[in-house]
């Protein structure tokens, strides 16, 4: 007989857990597999094949790939400092969404200034939206020690019914309940070409941001700070540190980075406001950042293999005529295996023998 025990790993070799996540990528394939015969009785290479076609099918299928890839990271990134916090914000979405609002606002209300002066007046205006949407639910946390989950969720709303506000009050034309696209003819407030891609100023943003993020948490004395607050409020008020401060000044750079990813949106992107604009990545870039164990470059992989199957589904679902449902199955799927996989990473089971003692009948002492 054997007692099953349950210890943690110390951390693997960077390489060791790259090879556990890729076997259990492949096994998840094997299941997708399994699945797309059962339901559909179609060749699962062919699936396969339309999903990487539809994603990166072309040299336009691919940067619409990368775009997507690139907000989804950037909202990843954004949670990374208060996840460290144990401070669960669960409000990215909605700090995303006033980034757009005051992204949209600006394009419609300062169309005559000159791209030189709009652009960075909506970046900053972004942020600071994003920024005041995360101190209002981190100011009550640090004062009253509120429940942060259900206050950032209950803000999520907020935001939403904000942003239907916003299309009802500026529609275009009138009873279209769409904005449509902002300045379309004089293009102000579009993110301008880079390296003669249309989306390489986002792309350039986002590493700035990433890299500057990763840095600020590991060689900075606030990113020390927010790892003792995150493992003991206590133990940091011991060492000195105000707790309160930290909680309030993470969540405003969490929530100013959500705000410069509803910019992306906006101005980077589609030129309009719409109430589907969020997408639910903000509860998606939470699969993110867990999965990767806050790894920046496994956020990157997680980040583009979501994308790439969400884009492809599109393409499926009219090669094959499938519901686009069957691509969020495979997806469910692989989420399911990867997340798995980080217990191999993080955990061992020792199987140790048991220990029996056998009684003798007649003296009743142990042998």
């Amino acid at each position: 007989m054997f007692n099953i025990r349950l210890s943690k790993k110390e951390p693997l070799p960077l390489w060791n857990s790259l090879l556990i996540r890729i076997g259990a990528i492949l096994l998840s394939l094997i299941v997708c597999a399994v699945v797309i015969i059962s339901v559909t009785d179609l060749n699962p290479l062919e699936v396969y094949g339309g999903i990487l076609n539809g994603a990166l099918g072309s040299t336009r299928r691919v940067w619409v790939t990368i775009r997507d890839t690139l907000v989804l990271l950037l909202v990843a990134v954004a949670l990374i400092p208060a996840f460290k916090m144990r401070f669960w914000n669960i409000g990215a979405e909605g700090q995303m969404l006033m980034g757009a609002f005051a992204s949209a606002a600006l394009m419609i209300y300062c169309e005559k200034l000159p791209n030189a002066v709009l652009l960075p007046l909506i970046m900053i205006t972004s942020c600071l939206a994003g920024l005041i949407w995360g101190i209002i639910p981190a100011y009550f946390k640090a004062k009253y020690n509120t429940n942060e989950t259900l206050f950032t969720l209950m803000m999520n709303y907020i935001a939403a019914q904000l942003i239907s506000f916003s299309i009802v009050f500026w529609e275009n034309p009138a009873g279209s309940n769409s904005v449509g696209i902002i300045n379309p003819v004089s293009s102000k407030g579009w993110f301008p070409s880079l390296f003669g891609q249309r989306y390489g100023l986002n792309l350039l943003l986002v590493i700035l941001v990433t890299v500057f993020v990763a840095w600020y948490l590991k060689y900075t004395k606030h990113g020390y700070e927010i790892s003792v607050v995150g493992e003991s409020w206590n133990t940091a008020r011991y060492a000195g540190i105000n707790v309160k401060k930290v909680i309030i000044r993470t969540m405003a750079l969490s929530g100013a980075i959500c705000g410069l990813s509803g910019c992306l949106v906006v101005s980077g992107a589609s030129h309009t406001i719409s109430t589907s604009l969020g997408g639910g990545r903000g509860f998606t870039a939470i699969i993110v950042a867990w999965m990767s164990n806050f790894n920046t470059l496994a956020m990157v992989a997680i980040s583009f293999l979501l994308c790439l199957m969400d884009n492809g589904a599109i393409q499926i679902a009219s090669q094959f005529g499938l519901n686009e449902n069957v691509s969020d199955i495979l997806t469910g799927i692989i989420i399911f295996f990867l997340i798995g996989s980080q217990f191999f990473i993080s955990y061992r089971l020792n199987f140790d023998k048991k220990k029996t003692t056998a009684k003798t009948e007649s003296t009743g002492k142990e042998e």
